[in-house]
């Protein structure tokens, strides 16, 4: 669901990897469509690399989507635009146990930003982790 999705430092929005060269990726912005080219110099970060610390482990943001997901029925989040009061709140609700002297609300500005742009465009599918999980379970219980 994430794979190929990128966040690119000092860049708004979210991007779609389209293609690799030597020098460069080129890069689409999921909010304008336009194409541009995305330099080594830039500090970018694939979605699916990201994790949310918590007080036991680190959550993959596939999970904290998914979270977001379920107490949304699958629509919109809260704005990012939000108090930090607020926002603090509602990411509790998600993930209770984060890391609250190691996630600021930059970064939870940032995880609904994103959410809320994925959701938007239909892009968050959750049923091939839900298939994978259910034959994990269903292997180890027959083991």
């Amino acid at each position: 669901m994430l794979k190929g999705i990128l966040a690119i430092s000092g860049q708004q929005g979210l991007f779609k990897l389209v293609a690799e060269s030597k020098n460069n990726i080129i890069v689409e912005s999921l909010e304008t469509g336009k194409k541009m080219p995305a330099y080594s110099t830039s500090k970018i970060s694939a979605l699916e690399d990201i994790a949310i610390y918590t007080d036991t482990a680190d959550i993959p943001l596939k999970d904290v989507f998914k979270a977001i997901s379920d107490k949304e029925n699958g629509g919109e989040a809260v704005s990012h635009k939000e108090s930090a009061n607020k926002l603090k709140a509602y990411f509790g609700e998600i993930l209770p146990d984060y890391d609250r002297d190691r996630v600021y609300v930059s970064d939870i500005k940032k995880v609904l930003l994103w959410y809320n742009i994925l959701q938007g465009k239909d892009m968050l599918d959750f049923s091939e982790e839900e298939t994978a999980e259910k034959e994990d379970n269903e292997e180890k219980a027959s083991e």
